[in-house]
C-alpha cells in the first residue's frame, strides 16, 4: 500500500471516530513507515496514533523515530505510557535515547525505567562515543558447554522475547568468558541429545569494547555477520552489536566522509538536509570556504607577479581556467579513488610507494593524451607552436602534480591519524591550481623569455 493511500486511510478512520478499524490497521503496518505517516498528519493526531499501538509495537514504531519526534512524543505521553516503552525496547537503543535527549527529559525517562536496566545503561554510557562498547546491547542469548541441545532450545524459549537476536547463541563459561558461538541453524538439525560443546565454532571472530565503529563495520562487511560478540580485557562477553546498528554506524561514517569532501564542518548534533537551519547550515561550511578562499589568493599573488608576462602575451590568460580545472579534476579523481580504497581496506599506508608508482603511470598517459588533443587544437585556433609547446607541457606537469598530491596526501592523512576524507576535492584543487599556475608561467617565461 503506498504512503499516500495510508495516510488517507488513517486520518478518515480518525475524522470518523473509527478507533477499532484504526488500532487494527495500524497493527498490520511496518513499524519503519510510522515515521513518514507522522510527518504528513497533523500534530494532535499523533499522539491519538501512537496510544492506539500496542505496547510492543509502539515501541517499535518509537525507536524507528528521529529524536526531535522521541522528544515531542515524550512530553506528550504519561510516566506509566514512558515505562511502557523503556521496558519494551533494547538497551542500545536506550542509551541511544538517553544520549540524544535534553537533560529534563533523561531525567523523566530514567525515573521511569526499571533499576536494573538503570544500571546497565549507566555501564553502556560509561564506554566512549563511537567505540563498540557504545553500539553493543546486553541482550543476547548465552549458553554453557556442558548442556545438550534439548537444554539450549529450553533457554532460547524462555529468553528470546527479551533479547535482540536469537540467530547466534554464545557458549561462555561460569565467569562469562567466550569460548565459542553457535548458529540457531546448527541447534535445528543437531541430535537433541548432542553437547553444545560439540557443535560450537571456537573460531569466534570478536571485537574489543574499545574497537573503533568503523573497525566493527568493516568486520560485518568482510564476514556478512548479524551480530558479533563484544568481549573485555579479560575476555568475558559483554554484550553484542546487531547488524542494524552496523548499519547505522556505516551510514553516519559514510555521511561524514561525505561532508569533509565537499569541506562541510560535521557535527555531532546532525538533523537531516530540510530540518537544519539556513544559519546553521552557513555555520558548518563557511571556515572551510573562507581557508580555501585564503589558500586561493596564492594563485591571485602568483598571477600578478607575472603581470608583465601577461601584457606581452595576453593570450596567456586565456589557458589558465582550462589548466586549473583539469589539474583539479584530476587530483579528484585520483583522491577519491585512493579514500575510497582505504576506507575499504583495499590500499594501507604502507602502499604508499605502490600508489605513487600506480598513479604516476595513469598521470603520464592521461597528461600525454590531454597535452596531444590542446596542442592540435592550439595549432588549428591560433597557428602558434610555442603556445602549444608551453600549454602541452603544463597540463602533463600538472596533471602529474595532480595525480600525485591526490594519492599522497589521504594516505599520509591516515598515516598521521587524521581522516583521509579531509584530503579531497575542495583541498588539492586549491592547492594543485596554485602549482600549476606557477608552472605555466615558469614555462612561459622561460620559452618566450619574458620578464
Amino acid at each position: 500500500m503506498e504512503l499516500e493511500e495510508i495516510i488517507a486511510k488513517v486520518t478518515n478512520f480518525i475524522d470518523n471516530k473509527k478507533i477499532k478499524d484504526l488500532r487494527e490497521f495500524l497493527e498490520n503496518i511496518n513499524s519503519a513507515d510510522f515515521p513518514n505517516i507522522f510527518e504528513n498528519v497533523e500534530e494532535d493526531k499523533i499522539i491519538i496514533i501512537y496510544r492506539l499501538l500496542s505496547k510492543e509495537k509502539a515501541a517499535e514504531v518509537f525507536v524507528e523515530l528521529d529524536h526531535d519526534d522521541q522528544e515531542k512524543l515524550i512530553n506528550c505521553l504519561t510516566d506509566t505510557e514512558i515505562k511502557n516503552v523503556m521496558d519494551e525496547i533494547y538497551m542500545d537503543d536506550a542509551v541511544d535515547l538517553i544520549e540524544e535527549m535534553p537533560s529534563n527529559v533523561v531525567k523523566r525517562i530514567l525515573s521511569n525505567t526499571k533499576a536494573e536496566n538503570r544500571k546497565i545503561i549507566n555501564e553502556l554510557l560509561k564506554y566512549p562515543d563511537d567505540t563498540a562498547g557504545s553500539l553493543m546491547t546486553t541482550e543476547f542469548i548465552d549458553l554453557k558447554e556442558n548442556m545438550c541441545v534439548e537444554d539450549a532450545f529450553e533457554i532460547i524459549r524462555k529468553k528470546a522475547l527479551k533479547k535482540e537476536t536469537v540467530y547466534n547463541c554464545y557458549v561462555v563459561t561460569v565467569d562469562r568468558k567466550l569460548l565459542g558461538v553457535i548458529d540457531i541453524k546448527d541447534l535445528l538439525i543437531a541430535n537433541r541429545q548432542e553437547p553444545i560443546k560439540e557443535i560450537m565454532d571456537t573460531n569466534v571472530v570478536k571485537v574489543h569494547t574499545l574497537e573503533d565503529q568503523e573497525e566493527v563495520a568493516r568486520i560485518f562487511d568482510k564476514y556478512d555477520y548479524v551480530a558479533l560478540p563484544v568481549v573485555d580485557n579479560e575476555n568475558r562477553l559483554v554484550g553484542i552489536i546487531t547488524i542494524d546498528d552496523a548499519i547505522d554506524v556505516i551510514q553516519e561514517e559514510t555521511l561524514e566522509d561525505f561532508e569533509k569532501m565537499a569541506a562541510i564542518v560535521t557535527t555531532e548534533d546532525r538533523d537531516s538536509y530540510l530540518k537544519t537551519g539556513v544559519f546553521k547550515h552557513a555555520k558548518n561550511r563557511i571556515i572551510w570556504l573562507l581557508v580555501l578562499m585564503i589558500s586561493s589568493m596564492l594563485t591571485g599573488g602568483i598571477i600578478e607577479n607575472f603581470e608583465s608576462a601577461i601584457a606581452t602575451l595576453p593570450l596567456l590568460v586565456a589557458f589558465i581556467p582550462m589548466l586549473m580545472d583539469t589539474g583539479g579534476n584530476c587530483g579528484s579523481q585520483a583522491s577519491t579513488l585512493i579514500i575510497r580504497g582505504l576506507a575499504m581496506n583495499e590500499i594501507s599506508t604502507k602502499d604508499i610507494f605502490k600508489a605513487m608508482w600506480k598513479e604516476l603511470r595513469v598521470a603520464i598517459v592521461v597528461g600525454i593524451t590531454l597535452a596531444v588533443a590542446n596542442f592540435v587544437r592550439i595549432i588549428l585556433q591560433y597557428q602558434d607552436f610555442k603556445i602549444a609547446f608551453v600549454v602541452g607541457t603544463t597540463l602533463i606537469c600538472t596533471v602529474i602534480m595532480a595525480k600525485l598530491l591526490g594519492c599522497v596526501l589521504p594516505i599520509v592523512a591516515k598515516k598521521i591519524k587524521l581522516d583521509p576524507a579531509i584530503m579531497a576535492a575542495p583541498l588539492i584543487t586549491t592547492i594543485v591550481d596554485t602549482l600549476s599556475v606557477l608552472v605555466f608561467f615558469n614555462i612561459s617565461t622561460y620559452v618566450f623569455h619574458l620578464s
